[in-house]
């Protein structure tokens, strides 16, 4: 039995840009649609297991006591036909059917414990329990989808019903987090990012009335070719100025600017008013809209508001001034007969500062590093895009909430190249060749070209010194470490380096990561010892860590032990979190010349010390490592990476 949490979905920014953006497939010059979505506190509970049948029952006290438990054939003509039916059960059976057909399931039973969500209130409960479905069947049948994986299929499920959903209604999935959604024709890419402090923001239902269809129906006019000045009005609303809009609320969210970002929301519905209401102008002039919105209590408790999904007078959002003003608007909107609900975004992790060493020569990688560093060799990242190495390691750590990058290089003369690559601007002219899209992603890099730091390895004295140069960056706060010449591939829609910030702040001591190897292998890593923390087997209290061991010796001394499957050995996969007393212990070994037999301060002999006095934790991350500092894995990496 597993249990399960999809919570509702909000639109932020960017309502209606997924169907506008979809019309690119016919008309090239409208601009990708891109919207700011986040997950609710407030959502559907369940259990599932395993069943005979396709089968969904209820226990939540929220649903009407006109609830009756459902239960069908695992068929896929009889799910097809109660897909097509509309009842509340066609969201279920139209996903059930679709993994049916293309994954020869079995049957699951869901046990709804608690739905908290208002219904049909621009939520998106039906793409909710779509994604709920899709993830029972992924986990009971251990599918591994990722959250794309599972928002695609909620989303082509939902299609075999009656329901005509959005392409952004699915962003339920990524859990109760802001993500930033581009649509760009039949293309859909999401990214995740972090926020730098909390959000509070209220919801709520105008108890008053608009007719979704017509609206759509309305605005659809304006699309794949504008004719009419209102059209074309229409398209750069939810095009460019859609686009602009969106980016900025992105660094105002990034940066802790919620006054600015209340008064973006106040901005996008004054765009919205006067760009596209009029295709629509019986639906979207939302008088009860626009008179809570500009009613001065609420104004007081607030930075902005705007409406919510397809507008109208359906529902209003704010963004409250602080934790006791939201509750206070939540209190203020119950007396003016609305139902409000409070929701609150908040930062996900403590660790907003990482390290990557890049000073190495590269000598296995010559002839080639004579002339271009290993850290800006060529790989195909998943995105199918082009990308030198260091760029893919931060964006890794982009999407795990890192801030701030500190690069050990091997000379001031290599800044030189980064400065080139993350902080010059293209020419006019190059830029002008560039697909519009393109033309994004390089402000993108030059973004995170503000986000570096660098420091100064010109005597190659050991990992651990390179490391160390960092502690004055580092200060006291943990830091996420990399290997410059590694690069990483989840199996889940979280990146690796955000699985292992999630496992610290359960633990909060240093960590390695680990990731299992062959017996045979054992002598070319350094390899892990130690007992499992948690009954998943997925975090080690480390008893040892022991550089590139013999065979007989890892096989006496290093074996862990686990629940089925006898002795396993575990190998550094490449990614640290570093704490203070790593830098102290690194700072000590410095002064007493505490060397290795090649003269090189080494960062396992600091872990090792650190892990004796206090303890150290290892973590399996749900993905794989590929390695750029040798010849044949380089090869491997070129050709297996980005697929």
């Amino acid at each position: 039995m597993v249990e399960l949490f999809v919570p509702g979905r909000l639109c932020l920014f960017g309502e209606h840009s997924d169907w506008a953006g979809k019309y690119r497939s016919m008309n090239s010059e409208i601009v990708p649609g891109a919207a700011i979505v986040t997950g609710i506190e407030q959502g559907i509970y369940a259990t599932a297991e395993t069943s005979s049948t396709f089968r969904i029952t209820s226990s939540a006290s929220e649903i009407t006591s006109e609830w009756e438990d459902f239960e069908c054939r695992m068929d896929g003509p009889t799910l097809k036909d109660i897909a097509r039916s509309g009842n509340f059960f066609s969201y279920c059976a139209g996903v059930a059917s679709y993994m049916l057909e293309w994954y020869k399931v079995g049957g699951v039973h869901i046990h709804l414990t608690k739905m908290d969500m208002p219904m049909k209130r621009g939520l998106s409960s039906s793409a909710a329990i779509c994604v709920l479905v899709c993830r029972a069947f992924n986990q009971l049948y251990r599918l591994n989808l990722n959250t794309m994986g599972e928002m695609n299929i909620a989303y082509w499920g939902e299609l075999r019903t009656q329901s005509r959903c959005g392409r952004l209604d699915q962003a339920c999935a990524f859990g109760v987090n802001p993500v930033k959604m581009s649509f760009d024709g039949e293309e859909v890419s999401v990214e995740q990012f972090n926020i730098q402090k909390p959000l509070y923001w209220v919801f709520a239902n105008l108890n008053s009335s608009k007719d979704t269809i017509r609206i759509l129906a309305d605005l659809n006019r304006a699309y794949p070719f504008a004719e009419t000045q209102e059209e074309r009005e229409e398209q750069k609303a939810l095009g460019e100025i859609n686009q602009e809009i969106v980016s900025r609320a992105i660094s105002y969210m990034r940066e802790g600017r919620d006054e600015q970002l209340g008064a973006l929301m106040t901005e996008a519905q004054s765009v919205f008013d006067r760009m596209v209401a009029p295709m629509s102008p019986v639906q979207l002039a939302s008088p009860k809209l626009h008179e809570i919105l500009s009613d001065p209590s609420v104004q007081r408790l607030t930075f902005g508001g705007k409406g919510v999904g397809s507008q109208g007078d359906g529902s209003v959002q704010f963004l409250a001034r602080s934790q006791e003003t939201q509750q206070e608007l939540v209190s203020l909107l119950g007396e003016k007969g609305l139902s409000a609900y409070k929701f609150t975004i908040r930062p996900r992790h403590t660790i907003r500062k990482a390290i990557i060493p890049v000073a190495g020569f590269g000598t296995r990688l010559y002839p080639e590093t004579r002339f271009l560093k290993k850290d800006f060799f060529p790989v195909v990242d998943t995105d199918n895009q082009v990308k030198p190495v260091i760029l893919v390691l931060l964006e890794e750590c982009l999407a795990a909430g890192i801030d701030e990058i500190c690069l050990v290089l091997g000379s001031k003369e290599e800044r030189e190249q980064y400065r080139l690559f993350f902080e010059t601007k293209l020419s006019q002219e190059h830029l002008s060749k560039l697909a519009k899209e393109k033309v994004a992603y390089e402000e993108h890099i030059l973004e995170i070209g503000k986000k570096l730091h660098y420091v100064y390895q010109t005597e190659k004295r050991g990992f651990g010194d390179a490391v160390y140069r960092c502690a004055e960056f580092a200060g006291n706060d943990p830091v996420l470490l990399l290997l410059g010449d590694t690069l990483y591939r989840s199996h889940s829609n979280k990146c690796c380096a955000l699985q292992f910030i999630e496992a610290y702040e359960k633990y909060n001591k240093p960590m390695v990561s680990i990731s299992e190897v062959s017996l045979e292998k054992v002598s070319y890593y350094g390899i892990i010892s130690g007992k499992w923390a948690d009954g998943q087997q997925n975090v080690l209290e480390m008893s040892g860590i022991c550089e590139k061991p013999t065979v007989a010796y890892a096989e006496e001394h290093l074996g862990v032990e686990t629940a089925s499957q006898g002795k396993k050995y575990y190998h550094v996969f490449g990614q640290y979190i570093l704490t203070q007393e790593v830098f102290a212990q690194l700072a000590r070994n410095i002064s007493d010349g505490l060397l290795s037999d090649r003269g090189e301060v080494e960062l396992t002999t600091a872990l090792e010390q650190v892990r004796e006095k206090s303890g150290m934790m290892a973590v399996r991350l749900d993905g794989e490592m590929f390695d750029m500092g040798l010849p044949e894995e380089f090869r491997n990496t070129l050709a297996n990476f980005g697929r």
